[in-house]
């Protein structure tokens, strides 16, 4: 359980950081950062389906649970990556992150993250 999480994390983070680098060098500057975010989202949660996928295909298990066990590991360990980046390198309190975040892309960005978490129990 704990290999298919953290090879779920790994790969998805992986995939995260490429586009994220790419909304925020081309996309951010041309049409801001609410639209470059909700166009980014959907393609997290694409490669977070097909990753998901793979996993579950690639460390099978006979109980379900186990793999929604793993996908909120997954997601617990996605989110102490968030806060390390967030207090680390860009020296931002929580709550200043928080605040600083767009309504509508924030709410989205929340979505997506239950649904990397609940992926690998839903494929």
């Amino acid at each position: 359980m704990i290999v298919r999480a953290l090879t779920y994390f790994g790969l998805v983070f992986s995939l995260g950081f490429v586009l994220g680098t790419a909304r925020v060098l081309w996309l951010v500057p041309r049409m801001g950062e609410r639209f470059a975010e909700l166009i980014e989202i959907p393609f997290m949660v694409a490669g977070s389906f097909l990753t998901a996928r793979w996993c579950v295909q690639r460390y099978p298990s006979r109980d379900r649970s186990e793999h929604l066990r793993s996908g909120l590991l997954a997601l617990a360990v996605l989110l102490l990556f968030e806060l390390a980046v967030v207090g680390l390198f860009r020296g931002l309190t929580m709550s200043d992150y928080l605040a600083g975040r767009d309504p509508v892309a924030g709410s989205a960005y929340v979505a997506s993250l239950i649904a990397f978490g609940l992926m690998p129990w839903a494929v």
